[in-house]
């Protein structure tokens, strides 16, 4: 229906959430209704709740008052990409214990909502675009001004000419620091929105394109 209705994909999924706990609601109505239960089943199913808690369901309840959290907060949405802790990926579920990213290894990660609470998130979706940054350390050899003009440059124009098609925004560079091994470059990538599974290929192919030159360079060196 949300399909059809072209709804973003996070109000789907947050239409999705309500709809689950609304069904689970009525079933739980219904079935006290049509059996005639007593109130004191409620009580007992009290108990058991205390019990079940005690023995180690309380990951689970916390893991569903951060699934809310994390649904009204709305420190990312359906699509984005993002960095939650030590794992990255893009977001393709919001339900009420996990969060599920689509990482760079092609799998699906399910992240409990606690651990989102708890986590620092960087949020890398901007303007339609996934900004992604990645870094490559460049042994010492030749200048930073030769590695940048035979090497970076040649290597983006090269990769926007591949990639024309797609629109995408050309890459970025800065120089970042110094270090005894060589010189650390950062490089940013624009993706569309919702494409993680292209940012997973072309962001390898860019830092092959500079590599590849960089060898020839320092051949050159020598």
């Amino acid at each position: 229906l949300g399909k059809r209705l072209e709804l973003d994909a996070h109000i789907q999924n947050t239409l999705r959430l309500i709809l689950r706990v609304l069904t689970l609601l009525v079933l739980s109505t219904i079935i006290f209704t049509v059996y005639e239960l007593p109130t004191t089943i409620f009580v007992g199913s009290s108990a058991l709740i205390g019990a079940a808690v005690g023995f180690g369901s309380s990951q689970t309840i916390n893991n569903i008052v951060a699934g809310f959290y994390v649904i009204v907060a709305r420190p990312f949405k359906i699509k984005d990409y993002v960095k939650i802790g030590d794992v990255e990926g893009q977001v393709e579920e919001i339900s009420i214990n996990y969060t599920k990213l689509y990482t760079p290894s092609f799998n699906l990660l399910m992240v409990p909502n606690v651990q989102v609470m708890n986590s620092r998130i960087i949020n890398c979706t901007h303007e339609g675009f996934i900004k992604y940054t990645f870094s490559l350390t460049i042994p010492y050899g030749v200048s930073n001004d030769d590695f940048i003009e035979n090497c970076i440059k040649p290597a983006i124009e090269e990769f926007n000419k591949k990639y024309e098609e797609k629109q995408l925004r050309s890459p970025e560079y800065f120089f970042e620091t110094s270090l005894t091994m060589g010189r650390t470059f950062k490089f940013r990538i624009f993706i569309p929105r919702g494409e993680a599974k292209t940012l997973y290929v072309l962001q390898p192919e860019l830092a092959s394109l500079i590599m590849s030159r960089w060898d020839v360079e320092r051949v050159k060196a020598k």
